[in-house]
């Protein structure tokens, strides 16, 4: 099998409302999706059906060749999931935490023990295994909670926004992880509210939007569907920014105030004419950028709105 995770047709409603609304995704073994999407888009209610916490009203949906109704136990027993909230036990050491999890999963004393250690010392946390939890920093508690999840080695882990909250560094550390991670061949659908954590990790991008996937494809596959690179030039007053308006008849004017126009380019070439245009009419910019569309410009785009999210 190539997919490690299959969804086909998957529906859920609450009451009279209906959050996913026919959702289809694929995710290949040993790679990572993100799935993005606004408040209240599908994101978490899907993360809870292919784990297993909640039953699809309609739809099929397999993880690691289960189906996550009919084979519940089963999916359970070859995923790992990481909440948006830490599921560790403050008044427990970081080792502590880990042999309890694995004697709950049923793993002999011994066994318990030396997993315990191993992810440990994976996940950088040697020095602070015999520590309370609750003296534990934020990023520190989210590398525990990663490392319980992994405690059985599931091929398959569910990562929902693992890393919000959390200082640019510890997040760093995170990123890290989940790479490591990968490349042990680990499966991972992650859900998040950063854009670039979506762009730095995932090989794959599904954006969804009022219960249902509005594009996917790789980040850059995304990028390109939002439109060219922008060259961005920044005036020194008002005159300066109308001359280069009439030399160009082109460009608008970036919202704000900015004394700032901005053009489509494609190539090296177009810039380059642009300059010679702007330099042959004895105007000149006071500062250029070339911006390229990010995930933020597609996610906009697409949804018109901001992120995060907890459905």
């Amino acid at each position: 099998m190539e997919q490690a995770i299959e969804v086909r047709g998957l529906r859920k409603s609450y009451g009279e409302v209906e959050v996913l609304k026919g959702v289809d995704l694929s995710v290949e073994r040993g790679s990572l999706l993100a799935l993005l999407g606004p408040n209240g888009a599908g994101k978490t209610t899907t993360v809870r059906i292919l784990s297993t916490l909640l039953e699809p009203d309609d739809g099929v949906a397999r993880v690691n060749g289960c189906d996550v109704v009919t084979q519940a136990a089963a999916v359970r027993g070859s995923i790992g999931l990481t909440g948006q909230q830490t599921a560790v036990d403050e008044l427990l050491t970081g080792y502590e935490n880990l042999v309890l999890m694995g004697r709950l999963f049923r793993l002999r004393a011994g066994a318990a023990t030396r997993r315990a250690r191993e992810l440990l010392a994976l996940f950088d946390l040697e020095d602070a295994a015999d520590r309370l939890v609750r003296t534990y920093s934020g990023g520190m508690r989210r590398r525990l909670d990663l490392a319980i999840s992994l405690v059985t080695s599931p091929p398959v882990l569910f990562l929902d926004e693992p890393t919000t909250g959390l200082d640019p560094r510890s997040r760093g550390d995170v990123w890290e992880t989940v790479r490591d991670l990968l490349a042990s061949g680990v499966t991972v659908l992650l859900t998040t509210q950063y854009l670039e954590e979506a762009d730095q990790l995932a090989g794959h991008v599904a954006v969804v939007d009022d219960g249902r996937i509005v594009a996917e494809g790789s980040p850059a596959e995304l990028k390109r569907q939002v439109g060219a690179e922008r060259l961005e030039l920044t005036f020194a007053d008002e005159g300066a920014l109308a001359a280069a308006s009439r030399v160009l008849a082109a460009g608008e004017p970036r919202p704000g105030g900015a004394l700032t126009l901005s053009l489509p380019v494609g190539h090296a070439k177009d810039v380059r004419r642009v300059l010679d245009e702007l330099a042959s009419s004895g105007v000149d910019p006071q500062q250029l950028f070339v911006a390229k569309p990010t995930l933020d410009d597609v996610f906009l785009t697409l949804t018109g709105q901001t992120t995060g999210g907890t459905r």
